[in-house]
């Protein structure tokens, strides 16, 4: 959520900054006019409590036979029916207020490229050497049926649309590639190793930003109203939700290797062959808590260690940064790394690297106690390191040969015993 007082002291900022993310200057006149409203009640209404507190007082020394006493209660009476009145129109005015402010997305960052979508987003930078064949690439979803080792056909009859089998070398790629990924961040990048909790509760889902907006993008248990993960992002911020860290203790940093589930709502059309756009996947995430004043130099260590991977693996890739338009609900500033897909000459998204200042931890009430005793927010930031099913295929397009074989990595070779060519 956004800091409320920023909103009161710079409303005109706040209007004009959110107006690039398509939110209406009119829903922020009405936060503004509901706030004040809200704080004007709740100021009121304590007036009228000691005004009663007082004539209380003033009833125990009167004989209410009186007609002072009898005049003393009925004021009183009057009071009570004065606040409950007041009472009853702020908690509406505050549930009101609420509903704005959950609903508003996180203030973008100044240096942000300004546009309505993807059309906007700047490149900042490109590594590696895109490779050349002297055949003509295929899919991934190809080279991997053709080599038995992905089955889309045998999924869609067990689950539907969107799912996969990974058989044989396919499977053990998979799993290579996902603990190269947690080895690299746990023993060269400072990383914690985390398992999680793959269902969460609501107020988890809230806390970094999915609910209430995003309900119809996830998977929801209906007995127990229990959700399943979209991404690990969700347990790895949450996990210190409603605590105060100390100062000393930041940076920390997280990683965590669980499936992610997603309705994938409004992808209708979209890359309905392969392993691009799942509805279950594999990822491997990377959280950390920063101090507010570090975290956007925490954003850049947080997309090299990303991008690190894609190096190891000779993945060329490049990295650009999110327009406003662009940009996720509860991000500040967020950098995509996109990896090079042969098969259709185009770089595409395997990572996305966030700061998201203290939107995230003021929902989930995450906080930490500075060396002078004072409270503040924590910075959270998240980032893929990477989607593990975008990995494999972009090693089956890159590495593919003319024979239908494909060559290993040399960086996963270990991870799979020595083997050089999946054939």
């Amino acid at each position: 959520m956004l800091n409320p007082k920023l909103i009161r002291k710079q409303p005109e900022l706040i209007k004009e900054r959110l107006a690039t993310r398509g939110v209406k200057p009119a829903e922020i006149d009405e936060y503004i006019a509901l706030d004040q409203q809200n704080r004007d009640a709740i100021t009121k209404a304590e007036n009228l409590k000691k005004e009663k507190n007082q004539l209380t007082a003033e009833i125990k020394a009167a004989d209410p036979r009186s007609a002072a006493g009898q005049s003393l209660i009925k004021q009183v009476k009057q009071l009570n029916n004065d606040i409950h009145t007041i009472e009853t129109q702020q908690k509406k005015d505050a549930e009101q207020l609420n509903y704005i402010a959950v609903r508003l997305p996180n203030l973008p960052a100044a240096d942000l490229p300004v546009g309505p979508d993807e059309t906007s987003d700047t490149e900042v930078r490109k590594w590696g050497t895109i490779p050349e064949f002297d055949f003509t690439p295929k899919a991934h979803w190809e080279v991997g049926e053709k080599l038995d080792l992905l089955d889309f056909d045998r999924a869609a009859k067990v689950s539907g649309a969107r799912f996969v089998y990974y058989k044989n070398a396919g499977a053990q790629l998979e799993r290579a590639v996902y603990n190269f990924m947690l080895d690299l961040h746990t023993r060269e990048q400072g990383y914690q190793e985390i398992i999680p909790p793959y269902l969460v509760t609501g107020k988890t889902m809230f806390g970094t930003g999915q609910f209430p907006k995003f309900k119809e993008d996830v998977y929801t248990v209906e007995a127990t109203g229990m959700t399943l993960i979209p991404t690990a992002e969700v347990p790895l911020t949450n996990y210190y939700a409603d605590e105060i860290l100390d100062e000393a203790d930041l940076p920390i940093y997280f990683t965590a290797l669980t499936p992610c589930f997603r309705s994938e709502a409004g992808s209708a059309g979209r890359d309905t062959r392969g392993l691009i756009r799942m509805h279950q996947f594999n990822k491997v995430e990377m959280v950390k808590y920063s101090k507010p004043e570090n975290s956007y130099a925490e954003l850049e260590k947080l997309t090299k260690n990303a991008a690190e991977v894609l190096e190891k693996l000779g993945l060329a890739y490049h990295v650009i940064t999110l327009s406003t338009g662009d940009i996720g609900f509860s991000a500040a500033k967020t950098y995509d790394i996109e990896v090079w897909m042969p098969q259709q000459k185009v770089y595409r998204e395997i990572s996305s690297c966030s700061n998201c200042l203290d939107f995230q931890a003021r929902r989930a009430m995450i906080r930490y106690r500075k060396a002078d005793g004072s409270v503040d927010y924590v910075h959270t930031l998240n980032g893929s390191g990477l989607a593990v099913g975008r990995t494999v295929a972009a090693i089956l397009e890159n590495y593919q040969q003319a024979d239908g074989s494909v060559r290993v990595p040399e960086a996963l070779q270990p991870y799979l015993h020595g083997l050089k060519i999946i054939k």
